[in-house]
Parts: structure tokens; sequence; C-alpha cells
């Protein structure tokens, strides 16, 4: 595979903390939370009753008609994708569609449409079934959808690995403009997941914290008092570019991408190596591919969803990879204010962690008032600031079948 540079030039999001890059990054350098009570009829009977909503619904941005035909993951995936787009000077501008692509990842896809339907099959028999509900429900619709606004005809993929899906896709991207296959890929993930059947299982299965005190403090990465994660719904989207590219159009550059790696637990299908070897792999690899060593490294935006044994795994594998490093390293969880968005996780997590290097600083993780002695990582609990020059930093997402990604992104200069 080539050594092409590759370049983020244009970021998008809808989060539980904002409607936008610029909100959702005030957010999170301020430590506010998007978690809050359902007001669902259907959450009275839940076992919890919290999760992290879009802090502004798809509704009030997307076309009436458009909306409607579109799951709610697709709805996500829309108006980040709209504002990557825009924010990366492409709209409108003169390009090869045959050299744009799409990668974008869901870790479950389309469950509300799919039901939804399910329901009006069973009430009101198989002619309501609405006939568009295959093009919603299915995983690669978010993708399709906005390859057919941007007018993508290289490939249009869609990774799905559970939690770790958002950043499989950015990693695919990097290889699909690294291999030659595309000059710009439109990347990242997606995921609306806020319903019954899925919170019911995760809970049942001891995942989501039942934690019923005031939501803006349940979600804990790290403290002694963490009790499971807390779900959260949104998307995160990149505009990914040659640099070569990036350059003959006179683009503004966020960052650069370095590197990523991917690797697998083989350990369980739920559960995290409980050392964090298949994690520490991917970091290695990633460092590899990114022609960068731990000494490089000054941010970790971790995965930790604050759950027990999973955040305990992730401060291993750190320590494992990057040795004395580790200890210079400023780490956060910005899931402590978003909750856990699952397959856009990775997504709206890269943009953090893109954001801290080009802002020069760190959002805080929020409610960590006694940290797990068995977690020797110096921890952001207030913003801090990152040093001048030429800097990396990694975000690291893990998911359900053992899938570890981490991506490395750098100052560009």
């Amino acid at each position: 595979m080539s050594r092409t540079r590759v370049v983020v030039t244009g970021m998008g999001t809808t989060s539980p903390v904002g409607g936008d890059v610029a909100s959702t990054w005030d957010a999170l350098i301020n430590g506010r939370s998007g978690v809050r009570h359902l007001t669902d009829e259907w959450a009275a009977e839940m076992p919890v009753k919290i999760a992290g909503r879009v802090a502004v619904e798809p509704t009030e941005i997307l076309e009436r008609v458009k909306a409607r035909r579109l799951d709610r993951s697709s709805q996500f995936a829309m108006v980040a994708a709209m504002e990557a787009w825009k924010d990366s000077g492409l709209e409108g501008a003169e390009i090869d569609n045959d050299r744009l692509g799409v990668a974008l990842a869901s870790g479950i896809g389309g469950v509300t449409t799919l039901l939804a339907n399910y329901d009006t099959l069973k009430e009101k028999g198989p002619r309501r079934v609405s006939p568009l509900a295959v093009p919603m429900l299915m995983p690669n619709a978010p993708a399709a959808n906005i390859s057919l606004y941007v007018g993508a005809r290289a490939a249009v993929n869609t990774p799905v690995s559970a939690c770790a899906s958002g950043n499989e896709g950015i990693a695919l991207a990097l290889d699909q403009i690294r291999l030659g296959r595309a000059d710009v890929v439109v990347a990242g993930g997606t995921e609306a997941a806020i319903h019954p059947l899925p919170m019911a299982a995760f809970a049942n299965m001891m995942a989501l914290s039942k934690n019923e005190g005031d939501p803006t403090t349940v979600s804990r990465p790290w403290d002694t008092g963490r009790d499971g994660f807390v779900l959260g719904e949104g998307a995160g989207v990149l505009v990914l570019e040659s640099l070569e590219h990036a350059l003959a159009r006179g683009a503004r550059i966020y960052a650069e991408v370095l590197g990523a790696g991917i690797t697998a637990d083989g350990h369980d299908i739920a559960q995290p190596d409980p050392l964090g070897r298949g994690g520490a792999r991917a970091i290695i690899r990633c460092l590899s591919e990114s022609e960068i060593s731990p000494k490089d490294i000054v941010h970790i935006n971790a995965h930790a969803t604050s759950t027990p044994q999973g955040d305990i795994a992730e401060g291993l594998m750190i320590h494992a990879t990057l040795g004395e490093q580790a200890n210079n390293v400023v780490v956060t969880s910005t899931k402590s204010m978003t909750g856990h968005l699952l397959g856009g996780a990775g997504a709206l997590e890269s943009i953090a962690t893109i954001m801290a290097i080009h802002e020069r600083v760190v959002p805080p993780t929020i409610n960590l008032d006694n940290l797990d002695p068995q977690v020797e990582l110096d921890i952001a609990t207030k913003p801090r600031e990152l040093p001048s020059g030429d800097i990396a930093a990694l975000n690291n997402s893990f998911g359900f079948g053992g899938a570890n990604v981490a991506v490395a992104f750098g100052s560009y200069s």
C-alpha cells in the first residue's frame, strides 16, 4: 500500500450534546452532559430510563418528506454528512465522482424501522408493511443515501463491527485512498438504537448502568462507582482526502490521518480480553502503519465506556503499548458526556480527537470522583492544553465479537 498522505477536510455530527460540530465541541470542552431521562411512554416499564438522545432532532433539519423515507440512523447520518460535505468546501465543487467513495458504518442498522414494521405486520397484516421497509432498515442504507447525496461512484461500504464500526469506517476510507481507489471518501458511523428492545437486551446482559440518580452523572468512566454504560445516539462524519487532492483545491485541513490498526480478540462474544491483548495489538499496528513511536502520542480519546472490566483492560493495553510514555499521555473519555453511540461512537470520538489536536486542548472526563486504583492513567478531569509543534493522538474503539480498532491522527504541517 502506498504512503499517500490522507487528511481531514470536513467534519459533521449530530450528537446528544450538540446538533453540529461547533455546539458539540463547545459542550465537550465545557463538560456538559447530554444524558437525560427518557420521556417516551415505553420507558416507564424499562429497567433503565435514561439515555443520550440527540440534542437536535433530525426532522428539524431534513425536509419532512425525505426524513420519512429514512430510518432514524440514516437521518442522523445525512445530517452529519450534509454538514461535513459543506464544511469540506466540496459542495458544488468540480469533482471526479468516480473517485469519490463512502465508508459509513453502523453497528445495528435500521433497527427502529425493522421493529416498527414487524409491529405493523402483527397488528395490521402483511399488506400494511411499508414498501420502503427494506431500503430503510438495511445496514448500508446510511452509506447508500450519503452516496446519492454527494454523487459518490467509487466504493460505498458499510463496516459492521459493533462498537468499533465507526472507527473501522475511517480505517477503510484511509485504505481506499492509499490503495488508489478514491481521492475523497466520506467516512464515519451512525446509530439509532434507543428503543425498548435493544435497551432491554443491553440491560438484561448487565451492560447498561441502572443508576437511578441524576442522569448527567451516571456515565462515569474509570470511577469506582461505574456500573455500566449509558446508551447514546447520533452520527459522526469525516471527509477524508489525499493530501495532493486537498492541496490542489486549496482545502482547509484539520488534521492528518496517520494510520489505523485492526485486530480481533478471539476471546469472547461480549466480554473483552481482561488483559487487553487484542486492543494492544491494534494500537501497535496503528503505530507501525502510522510510522510513529509511542513518544509521539500526547493524547488518547479512550473507548472507556464506564463498564467495570472494559475500563481496566484499556488502561492495561495503553501501558503495554506506550510503555513509559503512557504516563505522559493525556487521556479522556467523552462518553462521560455523550453516552455510548455504539456504531457511531468511534466517528464522534474521532471528531473530538481531531478537534483536540486542531485546538490544542483536551475535553475533560466528567463524573470521575474516585479513580479506580487499578487504572493508572493521566485522565483529564478539566480541559487540558496540548503542546505546540507536531503531535499525534489515538482514538480507540472496541466492540462485541472482539473487534478492536485504533486510529492515529496527527497535526498537519
